[in-house]
């Protein structure tokens, strides 16, 4: 990652496009904060999803040759918890509300969608790392170093 200051880079602060039940707006930890690294050859980012399950059937994250990002999600309905012996009807909810949501974003330059890993941590974020996509040279000339 790059060591220098971008912390105030316009680049590096992407508009983030919130969709669904992540943009209504509750009190809780809120779906869709997102940090970007740069590297020479990559992108880094971390988007958290609190109170997101690890399941590959509720969480999607696309990514285009240009940059955007779109993450689709579903919140559970947790309306109702059950316990090994007791069942709560939760009457203050201050976690983003049961549903279907989106959160999107672009990245500061192009990239290589096959070249991509994302990870879902334990801890409610997702991590994902893009190759930057590299113009081939043109015929006759060396690329650049």
């Amino acid at each position: 990652m790059d060591a220098g200051n971008n912390g105030d880079h316009p680049r590096l602060k992407p508009p983030v496009v919130l969709d669904g039940t992540a943009n209504e707006g509750r009190a809780g930890p809120p779906i869709g904060i997102v940090d970007i690294g740069v590297s020479e050859d990559a992108y880094l980012f971390r988007v958290a999803l609190p109170g997101i399950r690890k399941d590959p059937h509720s969480l999607s994250c696309d990514i285009e040759r240009d940059g955007k990002v779109q993450i689709h999600g579903v919140v559970a309905d947790s309306g109702i918890l059950e316990n090994s012996s007791s069942v709560y009807q939760m009457s203050v909810q201050q976690l983003c509300p049961p549903g279907p949501f989106t959160v999107s974003f672009n990245l500061p330059g192009p990239v290589d969608p096959r070249l991509f890993k994302p990870t879902f941590r334990a801890d409610g974020i997702l991590e994902g790392v893009v190759i930057k996509f590299k113009f081939p040279p043109k015929d006759g000339q060396s690329p650049p170093t």
